[in-house]
């Protein structure tokens, strides 16, 4: 049996034996209250509600008029309580609007509709409706990616179940859970794009295999097929996973549909499935809870904009002094957060608690030019050359070594023995690239609108 795999990566601990056999439990919070971030992929929403005012479960709250943007909808039937900014993933602060639940059923899900016997049109529409967004943490509008430019012609639905993030198993029981919907959600995506389907799997998940290929079966589907890659971080980066499965590499500063492709994440294809099949929008999201400080990791399905501290200690518990570090996401591309008071939002797979013996909280030292990082690097690039020209405020320099095309997968940090915080500095470089490029583009229009 073939396995497919990438030049570079990292083989990290997996971890995945401390969840990977606990069903998905559905949880809610304990405040019976959920804060919903206005914006969650896309352009930026306006809040449709106001303080006071009664929701419905599936209820729009926010959306916006431009095309690049997701609703947001309510995930709890109750009574809107705030409005104002709160801390979110990554450390931000951004506008929410806090629902209080008022324990009843009450549901404003669309109409069911076929996705077989619709147009492309309306298919897209629903997705949009839905709010739809990609669920492996890039939050991307779905209806956008499926819909690629006419010039760009796709020839493969690559299903990411390669789930290579240590500790995270939401995908893996999702697969094992649902693979009706699964398979039911990717031939929807199938459809709409005119394309045939592979499912990337790695080999940790091989025993998933024939269960995926008798759904297929019995769906009928024979242009769907099951690939299994070498369990190697980042294989689920996009652009590992075409040049595993298809042998092609997505060009600098493009799309997978440079290479005739769009990969779709687990969680947003059963998102699609239940959006045609019951007209319910993107309102819960299933998550991995876990880590050594975890007294029992778990899987659980929440609400969207539910506080993770609000689980604690209902739906799970954690060891007396034993949290080092809070991720929300995985440990190599997750996010740290200073508390468990954030919510959980469209793109969040899961949250790992990480003991001081998991995570390495040390100082970095001088670069020994050991060249580890550029052997490690899946994309290729030469780290070592991208940090030397930020540490010399050097821009341009980075750029030129490839700092935009970085994907912050963690790969060079992993493997530096001088600890250089590689990662942190790329993703401060970008922030900079992008800002520069924020004003320019601002002095631009307004020396337009001058003349």
């Amino acid at each position: 049996m073939k396995t497919h795999t990438f030049k570079g990566g990292i083989f990290p601990n997996e971890m995945k034996e401390l969840s990977k056999d606990c069903a998905i439990v559905d949880a809610f919070p304990s405040t019976r209250t959920v804060t919903i971030p206005v914006t969650m992929g896309g352009a930026p929403n306006t809040p449709l509600v106001k303080i006071g005012d009664a929701v419905k479960r599936g209820q729009i709250i926010a959306k916006s008029d431009k095309f690049m943007s997701a609703p947001v909808h309510s995930s709890v039937s109750g009574k809107v309580k705030k409005i104002q900014t709160c801390l979110v993933t990554g450390n931000m602060e951004v506008p929410c609007i806090t629902i209080e639940a008022d324990g009843t059923s009450d549901t404003d899900f669309m109409d069911i509709l076929d996705p077989f016997s619709c147009t492309k049109q309306e298919a897209l529409e629903r997705i949009r409706d839905a709010g739809i967004v990609g669920m492996g943490g890039a939050s991307f509008p779905t209806h956008v990616k499926l819909n690629p430019p006419a010039d760009k012609k796709i020839n493969y639905i690559l299903l990411n179940a390669a789930e290579c993030e240590p500790y995270l198993t939401i995908d893996e029981r999702t697969l094992l859970e649902s693979p009706d919907k699964v398979i039911d959600g990717l031939s929807i995506v199938m459809h709409i794009v005119g394309a045939d389907g592979i499912i990337a799997l790695e080999t940790n998940k091989a025993y998933i295999k024939p269960v995926l290929e008798e759904e297929i079966k019995k769906s009928g589907k024979s242009n769907i097929s099951v690939a299994l890659c070498k369990t190697k971080y980042p294989q689920g980066c996009e652009k590992n996973i075409v040049d595993a499965i298809l042998g092609k590499e997505i060009p600098a500063g493009g799309l997978p549909a440079d290479a005739g492709a769009i990969i779709s994440n687990v969680g947003t294809v059963c998102a699609i499935s239940d959006a045609f099949r019951k007209g319910m929008p993107l309102i819960d999201r299933p998550l991995t809870i876990s880590g050594g400080a975890v007294e029992k990791p778990c899987n659980l399905k929440v609400p969207v904009g539910t506080i993770v501290g609000d689980l604690i200690p209902e739906a799970f518990e954690l060891k007396q002094g034993a949290t080092a570090k809070i991720v929300s996401g995985g440990p190599m591309m997750g996010f740290a957060m200073t508390s468990t008071q954030f919510p959980i939002a469209k793109g969040t797979s899961g949250i790992t608690f990480l003991t001081k013996d998991e995570t390495y909280l040390v100082d970095e030292s001088q670069c020994i030019n050991c060249g580890h990082c550029v052997d490690a690097c899946p994309m290729h690039l030469t780290p070592v050359m991208m940090v030397n020209s930020l540490k010399a405020e050097d821009i341009n320099g980075a750029k030129k070594f490839g700092l935009m095309d970085c994907i912050e997968c963690g790969c060079c940090s992993y493997v530096c023995p001088a600890n250089v915080r590689l990662v942190q500095r790329f993703r401060i470089g970008k922030s900079i690239v992008r800002t520069k490029m924020a004003e320019e583009k601002a002095k631009a229009a307004a020396a337009g609108a001058a003349k």
